[in-house]
């Protein structure tokens, strides 16, 4: 995933709807960065820059622990003597 990508994500689960959009006119290396986000909704006020990057390191720890457990999942599998394609198998792959 790219850092816009995981901008865009953080964003999309601090509020319900979508709340926030990118200014047109935008500044800096991409439309898709802090700098740039506007918000819709005038009960909510624009998350910190801080907040958005702790929800996205939130969210980068979270599929690396998910890309982790699979692999012991996968590795537990071979130690009770499965073979690879058993495991694909068993996993969808």
């Amino acid at each position: 995933m790219t850092e816009q990508q995981y901008l865009n994500k953080a964003l999309a689960s601090m509020h319900n709807e979508q709340w926030f959009g990118w200014k047109k006119d935008w500044t800096g290396e991409h439309r898709m960065s802090y700098e740039n986000i506007i918000v819709h909704d005038s009960s909510i006020t624009k998350p910190s820059e801080a907040e958005v990057n702790a929800k996205i390191q939130e969210l980068k720890d979270a599929e690396q622990a998910a890309i982790d457990k699979k692999a012991s999942g996968k590795q537990k599998l071979k130690d009770l003597g499965l073979d690879d394609d058993e495991i694909n198998a068993l996993m969808g792959a």
